[in-house]
C-alpha cells in the first residue's frame, strides 16, 4: 500500500528521485530512464525495481503509478484554510509566529479539543492537549497558556472553562 511515508522514504534516494523525474517526464524503457536521469543502467534499474515495489512506478515501459487515491487521502486528512502545515488529522504539528495564523489554528484546537461553556479539570485539559500534541513541536502546557491568553479557555478557582468561538 502506498502511503506518504513509503512514498518519502521511496523518493528519499538522489537515484530513485531522479529514476521517477525522468519516468514522470516520459521516458519508459530503461535506457531512456538511465539517459534522461544521467545514471547508469545499472543504477536506474534498481531504482526503478524500487519505484516499481513503492507503488510510484508500474507498467512496462514504466510510467507513473495512479497516485490519485493518494492524493485523495492526503487532501482528506488536511485541514482547508492554510490548517495543513500546522495540523496533520487531530495533531498539532507546529505553531506559526504570526498572531492571526496562530490564533486560527488555535482556534481549531479549542473547537475539537472543548465543548464551549463546558468547564474541565486542569488535568483533563492537559491530557486533551497532550493527545494534539503528541510527536509536534509545541508542548500541551504552552498551548494551554495561549489558549487562555487569547481567551478561548478561562481559568478561575482550579477549573477551566471552554469560551464559545468568535464568529
Amino acid at each position: 500500500m502506498t502511503t506518504p511515508e513509503s512514498v518519502v522514504r521511496a523518493l528519499a534516494e538522489p537515484a530513485r528521485l531522479r529514476a521517477f523525474a525522468a519516468v514522470v517526464l516520459g521516458a519508459g524503457t530503461l535506457a531512456d530512464v538511465a539517459t534522461a536521469s544521467g545514471l547508469k543502467v545499472k543504477d536506474a534499474g534498481t531504482a526503478l525495481r524500487k519505484l516499481h515495489e513503492a507503488g510510484l512506478v508500474e507498467g512496462e515501459p514504466a510510467r507513473p503509478a495512479d497516485l490519485k487515491p493518494l492524493a485523495a487521502t492526503l487532501t482528506e486528512a488536511m485541514p482547508a484554510d492554510g490548517l495543513a502545515p500546522f495540523i496533520r488529522g487531530d495533531k498539532l504539528v507546529s505553531l506559526p509566529v504570526a498572531h492571526e495564523r496562530r490564533r486560527k489554528i488555535l482556534e481549531h484546537v479549542a473547537a475539537y479539543a472543548f465543548t464551549a461553556r463546558t468547564y474541565y479539570e486542569e488535568k483533563e485539559i492537559n491530557e486533551r492537549l497532550a493527545a494534539w500534541c503528541d510527536g509536534g513541536e509545541v508542548d500541551h502546557v504552552t498551548i494551554r497558556r495561549y489558549l487562555v491568553d487569547l481567551g478561548l479557555l478561562e481559568r478561575g478557582g482550579g477549573m477551566y472553562q471552554a469560551q464559545p468561538l468568535p464568529m
